[in-house]
């Protein structure tokens, strides 16, 4: 047996095993694009990862399943002060922590848990901080460390952030995966054993699941919380298998080996459609696929070449050979379902002589010989990145660049790739809050250090200052202006080659009720049952 089909078999059998240890037990089993890189949300980006931690861990802030809508989670309110300098919030009382194997919690939810989940971020001489690297990426992209100045136990059941300055997306801010609360006590016990970076990998939180196991690469496991202050979820055995191929994801729904699959292959659709034991989900993505270029590698740091690269590139031919009916052609960072959006941008053409002649102008010898990175997983926002690098491949030739396609990993791609090691590389976002901000600090100067999420090391002073304005504007129609005109800016500087917006599709079984797809990215299945 061939090692790859052999892993795929053990880890179908686990799953299948796990399964059928629930006995009479609801058991939803939701195949999993890719492995997690940790199980702590505050230390990655991606939802393969977040997918893997989320259901442990809940936040003072909430979205609304299946909205952006804000509402209280472990703050029960909370209000504004000192012209929006100072948020006071009130916890909840009587919320418990789960178990793990090696731990049992001996005191509810408190204070102490809020001030160690963001001091461990915030303050770089924290026990905790450098535990598992200190590459807090989405805490310090977003200027967290800057906006909050410091953060005060009032008493055990209110805590107070002192800010630098009004931060209209704040609260929003505070609702994402990296704001999740882990027990105080738990990292307290872990260092008297000696063995601190546990905490990132079997996780303890206050949400609706505990964590139970994870077999790498394979399979992992969580257990409903009869205790959660929410009330127990219906599903009580919550199982994530790991299956990157979406031929294999689809194969496992249909012999139902599998509850919910995510990112089919567009010429699937017709078949799931068809299938009545099958439900298709879908809504459009609050996400962007792009292609962009490290400026501090020649010879991208010259405008004209970044603009002749993407005036190589067949747009229309990507998305109608990649996305079908499953995306839309980008032309701005941000996606026509947010607000702000500036439809007044003109995209750039395809234009195979253009971009000649502005390679010859920026004074580029050919044949150039450039890398192309692409994605090794599917993302929401792109459904075969593989495919898209090899029509970009093709395109560039035709104007004398020789592009080397390379890949890792998905961990390793990704931490390679902020480093700045690519030249070029694929990659692309799911809005996290439902706020442009969320989006447009990609391209901040913050964000353009080594390890950063700007991997286009793209810093303007215009695009900055006005960046740093709309975060402290309470005016929405002030921020839309300014965002207006930042979606400009990243088009003339030919920051990025955008590729689609897509619409984003989830397969389950027609026994699966109250689930929500989410504007997010995000599956939750605390509200979900099984007929």
């Amino acid at each position: 047996m061939k090692p790859g089909l052999l892993m795929t078999t053990l880890g179908m059998a686990m799953a299948m095993c796990l399964a059928a240890g629930a006995a009479n037990a609801k058991a939803l089993v939701y195949c999993l694009e890719g492995s997690p890189e940790n199980f702590n949300p505050a230390l990655t980006t991606t939802n393969t990862s977040l997918d893997a931690s989320r259901h442990v861990f809940d936040q003072l802030v909430e979205f609304e399943r299946g909205t952006t809508n804000l509402i209280p989670g472990l703050a029960e309110s909370w209000e504004f002060s000192d012209g929006g300098k100072t948020v006071t919030f009130h916890l909840r009382k009587g919320v418990k922590f789960g178990a793990v194997k090696d731990f049992t919690p001996t005191r509810d939810f408190n204070a102490d848990d809020v001030l160690f989940s963001f001091n461990r971020q915030l303050k770089a001489d924290h026990p905790y901080h450098m535990v598992t690297g200190g590459k807090f990426d989405t805490f310090n992209d977003m200027d967290m460390g800057k906006i909050i100045q410091s953060i005060e136990k009032k008493d055990d059941y209110t805590v107070v952030f002192h800010l630098s300055e009004p931060n209209a997306p704040f609260m929003a801010n505070l609702a994402m995966d990296f704001a999740s609360i882990g027990s105080a006590e738990y990292a307290d016990a872990l260092t008297k054993k000696g063995t601190p970076e546990v905490i990132d990998q079997v996780p303890v939180g206050t949400g609706p699941y505990s964590f139970v196991a994870y077999q790498k690469d394979t399979v992992i496991r969580f257990k409903a919380r009869p205790d959660y202050f929410r009330g127990k979820p219906a599903i009580d055995d919550y199982i994530i298998s790991i299956v990157p191929d979406p031929t294999v994801r689809f194969a496992k729904l249909k012999a139902g080996e599998c509850t919910l699959m995510g990112f089919p292959r567009p010429s699937d659709l017709p078949e799931m459609e068809k299938d009545k034991n099958l439900q298709v989900m879908h809504q459009a993505g609050l996400n962007v696929a792009y292609w962009t270029f490290n400026e501090q590698k020649k010879p991208f740091d010259d405008v004209r070449v970044r603009r002749a690269l993407i005036m190589a590139i067949d747009k229309a031919a990507i998305i109608r050979d990649v996305y079908g009916n499953t995306g839309q052609a980008a032309k701005n960072p941000i996606p026509p379902t947010i607000w702000s959006y500036n439809d007044d941008v003109k995209d750039y053409p395809y234009d195979t002589e253009k971009a000649k002649a502005l390679l010859k102008e920026a004074g580029v010898t050919t044949p150039l010989d450039i890398d192309l990175w692409y994605m090794p997983v599917q993302r929401p926002y792109n459904p075969n990145p593989k495919r898209i690098g090899e029509m970009m491949q093709a395109d560039l030739s035709k104007i004398g660049v020789n592009a080397k396609l390379v890949t890792y990993e998905w961990g390793e791609y990704r931490k390679r790739l902020q480093q700045g090691e690519a030249m070029t590389g694929q990659l692309g976002w799911t809005g996290d809050n439902g706020d442009p901000d969320n989006f447009f600090f990609l391209l901040g100067c913050n964000a353009a250090r080594d390890g950063g999420q700007n991997i286009a090391r793209f810093c303007d002073n215009g695009y900055e200052g006005m960046l740093q304005k709309a975060r402290q504007s309470t005016d929405k129609e002030e921020r839309a202006q300014l965002y207006e005109q930042m979606q400009t800016i990243a088009h003339d500087q030919a920051v990025w080659f955008t590729i689609a917006h897509s619409v984003v599709y989830e397969i389950a079984k027609a026994n699966l009720t109250g689930y929500k797809i989410s504007p997010l990215g995000r599956h939750e299945f605390a509200g979900a049952d099984l007929k």
